[in-house]
């Protein structure tokens, strides 16, 4: 858990500790402006309630959006071949930096979860990966396009499957 933290802290960008900051302040000036108005108890609640919103949904969800249009990407299997002498998935992809700064580094990732074919199954299977694999890509440039190979094993598994492929750019 700690590893987690402090690969996140050592990740951010100066982009990250302004939203943070900004939200931290409004914040403050929230719960100031709901004990100012304490005459008025309607008031005073929705803006402690708008304020612990602000607290709790404002990191989160402006921390995803800001990193899904600073480091926007396009990730796509080319092809997937799965080895008959050794128990192993080899999947070629493409990756593209479509955003407008240049990548140092970027995460690329596949997936492997079973197949059901029930709907709501192959949906919660998507959150529950049998297999997964990474590699990491450096310099990416801007409008850059970059194949890759990343080999999945060991995979052993017989029946049906799904690859999902994501990348996390910085």
């Amino acid at each position: 858990m700690t590893n987690k933290i402090t690969s996140f802290i050592d990740g951010m960008i100066s982009y990250d500790y302004i939203l943070f900051g900004s939200v931290f302040t409004v914040f403050i000036l929230l719960i100031v402006l709901g004990i100012l108005t304490r005459s008025k108890p309607s008031k005073s609640i929705i803006i402690f309630l708008t304020a612990f919103c602000i607290v709790l949904l404002g990191p989160t969800l402006g921390y995803k959006k800001m990193h899904d249009n600073l480091f926007k990407n396009s990730v796509s299997i080319k092809e997937q071949k799965k080895l008959t002498f050794t128990k192993a998935i080899i999947v070629y992809g493409n990756i593209k930096n479509t955003s407008s700064v240049d990548f140092s580094m970027c995460n690329i990732k596949v997936s492997a979860s079973k197949v059901s074919g029930n709907g709501l199954k192959d949906y919660i299977f998507t959150f529950n990966p049998f297999k997964e694999a990474s590699i990491i890509e450096y310099e990416i440039f801007k409008n850059e396009d970059r194949d890759f190979k990343i080999i999945v094993e060991p995979f052993t598994y017989s029946k049906d499957y799904n690859l999902s492929i994501g990348a996390n750019c910085r």
